[in-house]
């Protein structure tokens, strides 16, 4: 799931990325990769909330996509069943896209 809350300076977007599907709904570890962190999945990981959701907040520009998937306990990569969008890799699978649009 995907929610986004658009800054003052109208040029920044705090988007909080949130998974409790498929794996992640057993997961201890899941983490955020993407574009914006360079797929590193020590960069960004997710806290679990008392009811079970992983989440992460980060601070994207405005006026553009971004690819992103879920790392869930460093080996099963998830998409977001939410995502604004998807776009083939050169995997032969998907990334998820979330638009942040410019204000």
């Amino acid at each position: 799931m995907l929610k986004k809350e658009f800054l003052k300076d109208n040029k920044t977007c705090k988007v909080t990325f949130t998974i409790d599907h498929g794996p992640a709904a057993e997961a201890e570890v899941v983490s955020l990769v993407g574009d914006f962190n360079d797929w590193d999945p020590s960069a960004d990981p997710m806290k679990r909330s008392k009811e079970g959701r992983f989440s992460k907040s980060v601070k994207l520009d405005c006026g553009d996509r971004y690819q992103f998937r879920y790392v869930i306990d460093g080996t099963v990569w998830e998409n977001d069943a939410e995502a604004d969008d998807y776009v083939p890799t050169p995997f032969g699978s998907d990334n998820s896209v979330v638009d942040v649009p410019a204000k």
